[in-house]
């Protein structure tokens, strides 16, 4: 059995692919892959990891997770998807490090089934908007305690990466940046349900349409009837012109009004920020998703 855990993270699809899968669901079981609601193993698994703290889990404790969340389906390959998998938004930034339990709470999530083959799937988000969605979240913390103890050049998810791999060696690790999501969709949808080529899921253009107007929905999805792309490099090509054209900037945009962020300061955390996934890029093991 497979089990691909789905780890985030926190402000990128904000679940939008747990839904899109969900609404395939019967698609998926008859090629053996289930999607569970995510009522029937969030709070199961949390509290499983908090009880094992890494531990192998017993054949009773694995048996009732496989119990709650097949209700007596027959499956190859189980999805779980938690944006807080590894921590909540409130300690993200905690202990002077960026994610500081992600291998760790990685190598839990491991030990719950360890007789699957495991995967950890998981977005990034350009810091330059990811810590001013973290800082709107927060309640009663002003910026400067935030960030205290944090140089925003030294914000490296490869360092979360990095972690994962080192407390998880082998691992199947996918890897994409939030900003790719609309144009590669279809690409993360496959990488993360496995399911087979020529599988038609359900609801694939309900993110687009939340960030591209109803006319560049339109005239997308006449284009792509009249022009059915060849491969999928071809219809990323297709949805990147769209959107540059259609896309809705309040649903595009971010606002980065924060307390010393001067344009200059936004710039070289946008170019460390490119580095640091070139670098991610290269890690052995990684797979990552581009357009």
């Amino acid at each position: 059995m497979q089990i691909a855990y789905h780890l985030g993270a926190h402000f990128t699809d904000e679940d939008r692919l747990l839904h899109c899968l969900l609404k395939s669901k019967g698609v998926l079981m008859n090629e053996g892959i289930h999607i569970p609601g995510p009522s029937k193993y969030r709070g199961l698994l949390r509290d499983t990891m908090i009880s094992l703290r890494g531990r192998t889990a017993p054949a009773e404790t694995q048996e009732l997770i496989l119990d709650t969340v097949l209700d007596d389906e027959k499956a190859k390959r189980i999805v779980f998807s938690n944006q807080s998998f590894f921590c909540m938004p409130a300690k993200i930034m905690s202990r002077g490090q960026f994610y500081h339990s992600a291998g760790e709470k990685a190598q839990w999530l491991s030990q719950i089934l360890p007789e699957a083959e495991c995967e950890f799937h998981i977005a990034l988000r350009n810091p330059a908007t990811f810590i001013p969605a973290l800082f709107a979240r927060m309640r009663n913390v002003d910026f400067e305690s935030l960030m205290e103890g944090f140089d925003l050049n030294r914000l490296l998810w490869s360092d979360v990466i990095q972690r994962i791999m080192a407390a998880n060696p082998g691992v199947k690790l996918t890897v994409w940046c939030n900003e790719d999501s609309p144009v590669i969709w279809h690409d993360i949808l496959k990488a993360l349900s496995g399911h087979g080529e020529g599988t038609e899921l359900v609801g694939t253009d309900d993110f687009l349409s939340s960030i591209m107007t109803e006319t560049g929905m339109a005239r997308m999805n006449t284009y792509i009837a009249s022009h059915p792309p060849a491969t999928d490099a071809q219809r990323r090509r297709i949805i990147a012109a769209f959107l540059d054209k259609f896309a809705i900037e309040d649903e595009v945009e971010v606002e980065l009004d924060l307390p010393g962020w001067t344009e200059q300061v936004v710039d070289q955390i946008n170019n460390t920020y490119d580095e640091d996934v070139y670098n991610i890029e290269q890690m052995p093991g990684v797979t990552f998703l581009a357009p």
